[in-house]
């Protein structure tokens, strides 16, 4: 199956996919990796606090947990295009599917590298095992992300992209609460080991196992044609694509290292001082806000006739949110988390559905709650840290969209482009864990990620404009 090959053969097979329901299968089944790979993100907020603890280490070497992670998502995306440069897109020649399905398979491996780093009690072994598990979801990264925005209407890319991010939402939603469970205990009781890493690993080694042999027995449609392998760095000329590099840079190091500090800042006495078990619990609201503001953005940014029928979803999206909070947490942070779900709606509206517009107005409230979160101490400040989840929401699919716009036979190229962006994840948060370690501030540290989410903000107000460099 080959990657996209020229964009006039991509809008051809686009009216395919729109005339019928043969395509929800395909997209539900990609829709299943996004889950995989946000739960498995997500575990890193887990294991940060717990081997800083088993290991003794600075802020800045725990932040080494998400270098070694990110880190791949660099040099895998960098070697895939140098050889798409020179050879032609490797995606184009072994197909989507088995793009796939050699992405699950090295993931699994990764994961079932923690089985020796714990027994062995070796960081440096944890951080091989994280790098091999990050070069294997990499490539589904470069495989899936291009293949959804390409599955129905272009102008529904950004509300399809945002739909599959809001599983992978899910994924890290459910992993603080399962992981924090399985590794810290539920009240935090569990000795202090390497040793309570290796099933939960083992068993995400399995789940990967499982869905590869799925992959390999579900026929996916194939996309573009046969045979045209483009080997030229022409995807770079695009200045929206530069651009937009740059803009995942920020998105994912500003998300990875608000999550990657969120439970060493609800720590805090002047902000919670609560244990690591019961600090995972906020860190699960924030990637749930993240969810639940991209079910938000595919409502929002899809065709819709009426503006009716998109508030009567977001308003089901918003109570079934409600009433889940409640009944897992209490009536009072259900509240808190309305509150936030409320601004989050009014800044969808003021953006009128336009991603660019809406992208940057989710920017400029994702700086206001850093300002707060930074300036004051308590429940507000711990909420609004977790409510940026919310605005974080939209920004990785939307701004993906947007970079990825009228590429043409380009598009695999650009992808692998941005996925080599999300090595932000790696940088930021060791910037930010440096920051905390000189200025002995976790709070203040947070200034590390409101310079992300400044250069966002440009992104979407003039950096998305498609124009030749």
């Amino acid at each position: 199956m080959a990657s996209v090959s020229v964009s006039k053969e991509t809008e051809d097979h686009n009216v395919e996919f729109d005339s019928g329901q043969q395509y929800m299968g395909p997209l539900f089944l990609v829709t299943m990796l996004f889950f995989m790979w946000g739960f498995i993100t997500c575990m890193n907020d887990i294991l940060i606090p717990h081997l800083q603890q088993v290991f003794t280490l600075q802020n800045w070497q725990a932040m080494l947990i998400q270098t070694a992670f990110f880190g791949a998502y660099f040099f895998i995306s960098l070697g895939y295009y140098l050889i798409s440069i020179t050879k032609g897109d490797p995606i184009g020649r072994i197909g989507y599917k088995n793009g796939i399905i050699l992405g699950l398979v090295i993931s699994a491996v990764g994961c079932l590298f923690f089985y020796p780093a714990a027994s062995l009690v070796s960081f440096g072994f944890f951080l091989f095992a994280l790098f091999v598990l990050a070069s294997g979801i990499t490539i589904l990264q470069i495989a899936a992300n291009p293949y959804v925005t390409i599955l129905g209407k272009p102008s529904g890319a950004s509300s399809r992209l945002n739909m599959t991010q809001a599983f992978n939402s899910l994924g890290t939603t459910i992993a603080p609460l399962i992981g924090g469970y399985l590794i810290f205990g539920t009240i935090g009781e569990v000795e202090i080991s390497a040793d309570s890493v290796k099933m939960p690993y083992v068993a995400l080694a399995v789940t990967l196992l499982l869905i590869a042999l799925i992959f390999k027995l579900f026929k996916l449609p194939e996309i573009g044609s046969q045979g045209v392998i483009i080997s030229d760095s022409g995807a770079l000329k695009h200045r929206h694509l530069f651009l937009g590099i740059g803009a995942i840079f920020a998105y994912v190091g500003g998300e990875v290292t608000v999550g990657s500090n969120l439970i060493n800042f609800a720590r805090l006495p002047e902000i919670a001082g609560l244990d690591e078990a019961e600090a995972s619990h906020y860190l699960a609201l924030f990637w749930g806000g993240a969810m639940v503001g991209r079910f938000f953005g595919a409502v929002a940014l899809a065709d819709f006739k009426k503006n009716l029928n998109r508030f009567l979803i977001i308003g089901g999206i918003t109570a079934i949110s409600y009433l889940t909070i409640h009944y897992v947490y209490g009536g009072e942070m259900a509240l808190y988390a309305l509150a936030f779900i409320a601004l989050n709606i009014l800044v969808i509206i003021i953006g009128q559905f336009i991603p660019n517009r809406t992208l940057w107005l989710f920017g400029i409230t994702g700086i206001a709650l850093l300002i707060i979160g930074i300036l004051t101490a308590g429940q507000l400040a711990l909420w609004s840290i977790v409510a940026l989840g919310l605005f974080n929401s939209i920004m990785f699919p939307t701004i993906f969209s947007l970079a990825i716009k009228g590429l043409g036979k380009y598009t695999a190229q650009a992808s692998s482009l941005l996925v080599m962006a999300i090595v932000g994840g790696a940088i930021v948060p060791l910037l930010q864990g440096l920051m905390a370690d000189l200025t002995g501030s976790v709070q203040l540290s947070f200034i590390v990620p409101l310079a992300c989410y400044l250069y966002i903000v440009f992104y979407g107000v003039k950096g998305y404009r498609v124009e030749e460099s």
